[in-house]
């Protein structure tokens, strides 16, 4: 892999005409910027200086690749002082929809860090389980589970390998046992999830041929995904989430992870926007914050 310290001296090398020159410009030794220019040599596999003892000058390599050298560098330092200046100037006022259960348990202590680290930026939450619609709405973007099939929306992934886990309380797993097959969720209390009139009662999950789903049942539906994981959580019965949802809950054994072996549904986790036009520097700058978040807290918390 190309060193940028060694592109910076090649390109430095080339414009003073000597190792030793660029040398006391950068504080180094010329043994130094010399050992850099052989391994960006090496990693090009071609040579990019005619040495002798009394002169130093591009080869036609050199010559041809030094403008690519310099190209790159200057992208990288247009870029960094872009950064530097969208975090620097970033305010106004973003509108985010997010899951009632993801918003209120994980996503607003790391929103509110966000706004410390940009004070002049207003945020607008919008906490539902109700999929808000990115083009009729007033939202600028949308943080939403599941694959985003839909080529009308652009999607900057967030947390792409989540999944979704079989979780119970310990009590319940007291009273009721834990289900030894996926078969045996039939003869268990089931936490269902209702989303527009519709309740959630059959549960997918990936196996050999494709998936499997399974029918559950139980005395509890609701609306509201924060609820399901409470209920979970009181010892009312099974429920199926994300693991970004409840992974702070089995690490502290307030909830138990049920057929380990049996690997859940896809749940990635995604921030989208009506269009690509719309990534502004505010939202680019929320994806990697809370991108960054996500993978601290699936490194804390791996399942």
């Amino acid at each position: 892999m190309i060193r940028l310290e060694d592109l910076t001296l090649f390109v430095r090398t080339a414009a003073l005409g000597s190792f030793s020159r660029a040398a006391r410009e950068a504080g180094l030794l010329p043994g130094q910027v010399s050992a850099a220019i052989q391994r960006l040599e090496r990693e090009l596999d071609i040579r990019l200086f005619a040495r002798s003892t009394r002169s130093l000058r591009l080869t036609d390599e050199g010559e041809r690749y030094l403008p690519y050298a310099q190209d790159a560098l200057v992208t990288l330092r247009d870029g960094y002082e872009g950064m530097r200046r969208d975090s620097a100037e970033l305010s106004g006022t973003l509108q985010i929809a997010a899951p009632s259960d993801l918003g209120r348990n994980v996503l607003l202590p790391w929103l509110a860090e966000f706004r410390r680290a940009h004070p002049r930026v207003d945020l607008r939450l919008l906490l539902s389980d109700q999929i808000a619609d990115v083009f009729r709405d007033p939202v600028d973007v949308a943080i939403r589970y599941g694959q985003m099939d839909d080529a009308s929306y652009a999607a900057l992934p967030l947390m792409p390998d989540n999944r979704r886990v079989l979780i119970a309380s310990p009590d319940y797993i007291e009273r009721h046992g834990a289900p030894a097959s996926l078969d045996a969720l039939a003869s268990h209390d089931c936490l269902m999830f209702q989303l527009q009139g519709r309740v959630y009662d059959k549960w997918v999950f990936p196996a050999a041929k494709g998936k499997r789903t399974v029918q559950v049942s139980g005395p509890l539906v609701c609306d509201d995904a924060d609820v399901v994981r409470r209920l979970a959580i009181a010892g009312e019965g099974i429920a199926y989430k994300s693991w970004l949802d409840v992974c702070r809950d089995v690490h502290a054994g307030r909830l138990q992870l049920l057929l380990p072996g049996q690997p859940g549904e896809y749940a990635p986790l995604n921030l989208i926007c009506p269009h690509r036009k719309q990534f502004s520097p505010g939202v680019r700058l929320l994806h990697v914050f809370l991108s960054a978040r996500c993978a601290e807290l699936v490194n804390a918390f791996p399942a």
